[in-house]
């Protein structure tokens, strides 16, 4: 029985002047698609898209640049359903500086699980200052929360209530 991955492999190319498609159609419907943009910065380039599964490998490839998109991305700004960089977004956001996602982590989280090293906003959040349904942090907003300073059902902290009412964004909807 015959390897298919191990064949060479002949992808439609486009070359535009912004970079190269790549495509790959399979008999059974399925297709591979790859942007790779011509501009780099370092090793990266500007852009990388990738969608499907690659006939080389049968892999998904990982989206690698300044800007990754695809199911698995990693780079600058990254894109996709596990997202690792300094500014991911994604269902799995992993980020250095922000993390956008449904589980997300970084300096500043935000996304139904958000673990944030400066803040934490999400319905399950933690962080220093943490904003939540259920929150832990120094500063805690939420409806049940865990902290040195708390302002929650189960907890009205005179410090949390003061560092709370003065941050803008809450201020006009705060109940004094």
């Amino acid at each position: 029985m015959r390897n298919i991955l191990l064949e060479q492999v002949e992808y439609k190319e486009k070359h535009t002047r912004f970079g190269v498609w790549k495509s790959f159609g399979y008999v059974t419907g399925l297709s591979y698609h790859e942007f790779t943009s011509h501009i780099k910065i370092g090793s990266l380039p500007l852009v990388h898209y990738t969608f499907g599964r690659c006939p080389e490998t049968g892999r998904r490839k990982v989206a690698k640049g300044v800007i990754a998109i695809g199911r698995i991305a990693c780079g600058i700004i990254a894109i996709g359903q596990l997202a690792i960089g300094i500014v991911p977004v994604g269902q799995a956001a992993f980020g250095l500086l922000l993390g956008i996602g449904q589980l997300s982590s970084g300096i500043i989280a935000v996304g139904q699980g958000a673990i944030g090293l400066y803040l934490g906003l999400g319905q399950f959040a933690m962080g220093h200052i943490a904003i939540g349904q259920l929150a832990l942090g120094e500063y805690v907003l939420g409806q049940m929360g865990w902290g040195q300073h708390v302002f929650a059902i189960n907890q009205q902290d005179e410090i949390a209530r003061k560092f709370f009412s003065n941050l803008p964004v809450i201020r006009n909807f705060w109940i004094k």
